[in-house]
């Protein structure tokens, strides 16, 4: 057996949840000891062609594969629902995303995406092919900040031992919860908040614009950072906030979990039943909620969940997803063509 995973157009989304978990899934390949190439091989020695992305360079692809007899698994990582409220005119192009959506993933056979309420969102759709969900996974190894990193993320942003520092990891989105997250570092001005990622490429919309040209004081957005910065980040944090109203899964919620990093997230569907507000993660619906909470948890006034969170990643590190993507490839092999 042999798979082609495809990525394209890496220059435009590797710095994207999808592009960490394609990182993620070569590495559970590896560890499945699954022989495969990737996007940049034009070899055409393989059984299974297993894509990622939904960029028009995507459908020439598939119609290469089936026109040479290989099975096709699309792992669908985007939903119309995660294109809103994201890029500039997300909204406006909303209904034509989600048609071109249906068009490429009812040409595969066989589709998987990352929670069950993404599957649920991909049944609405009415795409008569199997649907599985498989977690993206974590590196545990790669997510256990050290003493170094954690002291390198302090020199560089000039962090003291008192800082309570506060961060999130993504896009700067609308869908993200950007603003969310902006008014509550207003309402918190003696803490620091930190949000991670690349704001040219997120293409911000006039709302999100406004917000970056007028930062409160106490709000940092180094853009995209990786290496020992991010990870010092996930390990000097007191607590990893993530306001976001819509995801497929949210690979950033796994990088904190798998460094021990305290939990707030906005309770929404995609987050049932895997993280429990106040089993393995706190949950608020709105700003008033996130700024109480985030005051009872660093006021130790509600009990850390770092532990039971890291048994979430546990749950999902990458030898256990390399195992589960083989027992789809070998079902995917036994099916028959259409």
């Amino acid at each position: 057996m042999k798979v082609k995973l495809y990525f394209g157009a890496p220059d435009k989304i590797s710095h994207s949840g999808i592009g960490r978990a394609f990182v993620h899934q070569k590495r559970a390949l590896d560890l499945a000891g699954v022989d495969y190439i990737t996007h940049e091989d034009q070899d055409m020695d393989y059984d299974i062609l297993h894509i990622n992305t939904v960029l028009p360079d995507s459908f020439p692809e598939i119609i290469h594969a089936k026109m040479n007899g290989k099975k096709v698994i699309y792992h669908a990582h985007s939903t119309e629902e995660d294109f809103r409220n994201s890029f500039l005119f997300s909204n406006a192009l909303s209904g034509i995303f989600k048609r071109w959506l249906v068009f490429l993933y009812s040409k595969a056979d066989y589709i998987l995406t990352p929670t069950p309420y993404s599957k649920s969102l991909l049944t609405s759709y009415q795409l008569e092919k199997p649907i599985k969900a498989i977690s993206n996974g974590i590196d545990l190894e790669e997510y256990t900040p050290t003493k170094i990193q954690i002291e390198q993320f302090n020199q560089k942003y000039q962090i003291n031992q008192d800082d309570i520092v506060i961060i999130s990891v993504g896009w700067l989105f609308e869908r993200k919860g950007f603003d969310t997250f902006i008014e509550v570092a207003k309402l918190l001005p003696n803490y620091k908040f930190f949000w991670f990622g690349d704001v040219e490429k997120s293409r911000p919309t006039f709302k999100i614009q406004m917000l970056i040209n007028h930062l409160p004081p106490n709000v940092i957005l180094p853009g995209y950072v990786d290496g020992n910065i991010i990870k010092g980040a996930y390990g000097r944090s007191n607590i990893f906030f993530f306001p976001s109203r819509e995801e497929t899964e949210g690979i950033v919620v796994l990088e904190a979990l798998a460094s021990k990093c305290d939990v707030l997230l906005r309770d929404i569907p995609v987050f049932d039943p895997w993280l429990e507000n106040g089993r393995d993660c706190y949950k608020a619906s709105d700003e008033q909620g996130f700024v109480e909470m985030i005051q009872k948890m660093i006021h130790e006034e509600v009990p850390s969940l770092i532990e039971n969170g890291y048994q979430v990643a546990k749950e999902r590190q990458l030898d256990i997803i390399g195992q589960e993507l083989l027992d789809v490839y070998t079902e995917v092999l036994e099916m028959e063509t259409e």
